[in-house]
């Protein structure tokens, strides 16, 4: 196909697809799909060969949030069951990274609900990735604490955080209609502010929320401009309790397809599969791992992900293999270039070819606020997606969704 011909080859050399090429990818039929994952999967070994690197999210405050974003489980208004907790004591932070760490992720996603944080709320998470990085010196530590004030990202820079998430969600035009609480413009700022502050910015975008093809290419082309170190893909998880709990519009092909046009659109970045990969990819999984280079190990931040052994042995049976804490992330262009170091809105991509969303050593991707997915509501709590019937394309899946009731803010292990 001769657009996949001439997307390998961009790829290949940083260079920007058009408006109508992106479009084309996820207009693609069911009988095209494996060559369409076969072209991305060739620009991602390029950068990034058969690694994976392995992130592990640390709920710091969960619940009771006043924003109201439409597909939030800790949303103002939320009816969801979820766990309801203050702020982790640095101790306990630092535990529920442990486990995590020993799973074999090489960064922790440090995520706290509401509005953005207080200086007293610096300050705590300050304190917990001095007790984290106490304990694991090499570990990369990624903040997610909402919309940031001036001089806090800085702050956070000195207390240790090598990255910031804040995620960009959806396109400018209809970040409205799922968010009224604050504005997408104050997600850009955020990411211009950890930038600034020579954090490793990361951000990323939920698919699934009723978006048109035209919405997904504009926000990943949002994120290219805005060039962050790492893009989370998450694919929405209908939480009941929420606005969104009725919105089932992924199928796994559309799924792939999607990262497909991210990882064309981005090919040097690193790509994470973020909330939902369980409930939406399903049994196509270790394909998506062709496509994206960096996943979550076990649970998310309010709902239960795959267990974190089934993680590790679907990566080796893929033929993939764990990105060791020695490795950098990011293809040496982009780690040599620091760019998370550089102001504003000089991204990575501007070195001759204007290309890429940028990346070095680092990927968050937290900010998924309880969309993420989970298989755990198999018996064990923690189980493997394939033990469940087969059901048809498009239709809801609430036998995949489980509420997480283990790991941070509770007595339980982790799933890690």
């Amino acid at each position: 196909m001769d657009l996949l011909n001439t997307l390998v080859d961009k790829g290949l050399r940083r260079e920007l697809p058009t408006r109508e090429e992106a479009l084309a990818v996820l207009a693609t039929s069911d009988d095209d799909l494996l060559d369409v994952v076969a072209a991305a999967g060739k620009v991602r070994r390029h950068w990034f060969g058969r690694r994976v690197k392995l992130n592990y999210l640390v709920n710091l405050k969960s619940g009771l949030c006043p924003e109201d974003c439409s597909y939030c489980s800790q949303r103002l208004g939320s009816t969801a069951g979820i766990l309801k907790y203050t702020w982790l004591k640095p101790d306990e932070a630092s535990r529920a990274a442990a486990a995590g760490l020993a799973g074999g992720a090489k960064r922790v996603c440090l995520v706290a609900s509401g509005r953005g944080p207080t200086d007293r709320d610096v300050d705590r998470v300050s304190e917990t990735i001095k007790a984290i990085k106490d304990q694991n010196e090499s570990v990369e530590v990624c903040a997610c604490l909402g919309l940031l004030s001036d001089g806090q990202a800085e702050r956070l820079r000195e207390a240790g955080a090598d990255a910031y998430n804040h995620n960009l969600n959806t396109s400018e035009e209809t970040y409205a209609d799922i968010t009224t609480t604050h504005t997408y413009a104050d997600r850009v700022d955020t990411v211009r502010k950890a930038h600034a502050a020579g954090l490793s910015a990361c951000s990323g975008l939920i698919a699934g929320m009723g978006e048109s093809d035209e919405d997904l290419v504009d926000v990943v082309y949002s994120l290219r401009e805005l060039d962050p170190d790492s893009v989370p893909v998450n694919f929405l998880i209908p939480v009941e309790g929420t606005p969104l709990a009725k919105e089932w519009n992924l199928t796994p092909q559309r799924c792939l397809r999607i990262l497909a046009m991210v990882r064309f659109v981005c090919p040097d970045v690193e790509v994470r599969i973020a909330g939902g990969r369980e409930v939406h990819l399903r049994s196509m999984q270790p394909l998506a791992l062709n496509l994206a280079n960096s996943i979550f190990l076990g649970d998310y931040l309010t709902t239960e992900g795959q267990a974190g052994q089934a993680d590790l042995d679907m990566i080796a049976d893929a033929g993939f293999e764990v990105e060791g804490a020695g490795e950098v992330t990011l293809p040496e262009h982009r780690a040599s270039a620091g760019c998370g170091s550089h102001g504003a809105a000089d991204g990575c991509g501007s070195h001759e070819d204007g290309g890429g969303c940028g990346s070095h050593g680092d990927g968050g991707g937290c900010g998924s606020h309880g969309d993420g997915g989970g298989c755990g509501s198999h018996g064990d709590g923690g189980g493997v997606c394939g033990s469940v019937p087969a059901a048809p394309a498009n239709e809801a899946r609430t036998d995949l969704v489980a509420v997480r009731r283990r790991g941070a803010g509770t007595d339980l292990a982790p799933n890690a």
